[in-house]
């Protein structure tokens, strides 16, 4: 039933978005397997319009405090909503994507761990290097280009104005098992790092800086341990 659902909803928000934001969208992703969506967060809009721009249905990792009416939380976790509770690994949320995952399916997550308040990207959180470690899936990388316009923080009502989501190739890093503390924590970092600057090159905009005030390099340098799958 959700899946139907699911259907219908897809199909009237793509409708909706062609009319409105004058929809388009660049690249796409496997049609098969586990795989990992990487998206910059700018506004509420970002899951219904990268939802639509793909064909697979989706699982969204997205903060529990979203949307505090009981009823209204049930249909949308039915529909692919993944409560994750701040402050925290929460590993009840992340451990039903990594199942998801595991199980064939697509999962998104925003790295950024939150909406932009200026539209920028911000630095990324090292929870997307926990999915990665656990099933070694591909991550593909995306940008939503406008939905900051559309609809920024603290806006009361949607603004008119075009909307381009744009799907890089997908990233295959190197999962081999880490013995050390310090070394599963790297490679969080690093995968968290690789992904935030393929983001940042579809969409053309700054790499955000890290917590020590430096930038990393860019996509276009190879990154140890990551490389474009085919």
């Amino acid at each position: 039933m959700s899946g139907i659902l699911y259907g219908f909803l897809w199909a009237l928000v793509r409708v909706v978005a062609w009319i409105c934001f004058r929809y388009r969208v660049e690249g796409e992703i496997p049609r098969t397997g586990g795989l990992l969506i990487a998206a910059n967060h700018a506004s509420y809009f970002d899951i219904p319009l990268l939802g639509c721009g793909m064909r697979r249905r989706a699982w969204y990792l997205g903060r529990n405090d979203l949307f505090p009416i009981p009823v209204l939380n049930g249909i949308l976790q039915a529909l692919g909503w993944i409560p994750v509770r701040l402050g925290r690994l929460d590993r009840e949320a992340f451990g039903k994507a990594i199942n998801l995952i595991q199980a064939g399916n697509v999962v998104v997550i925003f790295p950024e761990g939150g909406r932009s308040h200026d539209g920028h990207l911000r630095p990324p959180k090292a929870g997307i290097g926990v999915i990665v470690s656990q099933t070694g899936c591909p991550v593909v990388p995306a940008y939503l280009k406008g939905t900051f316009d559309v609809l920024p923080m603290k806006a009361r009502w949607p603004r008119l104005h075009q909307v381009t989501v744009r799907f890089g190739a997908p990233i295959q890093f190197a999962t081999e098992k880490r013995n050390e503390k310090a070394e599963t924590k790297q490679f969080y970092q690093q995968v968290s790092r690789t992904v935030i600057e393929h983001i940042a090159a579809l969409g053309q905009v700054p790499i955000p800086r890290r917590s020590d005030g430096l930038t990393s390099d860019t996509p276009n340098r190879p990154n140890a341990g990551a490389h474009n799958a085919e």
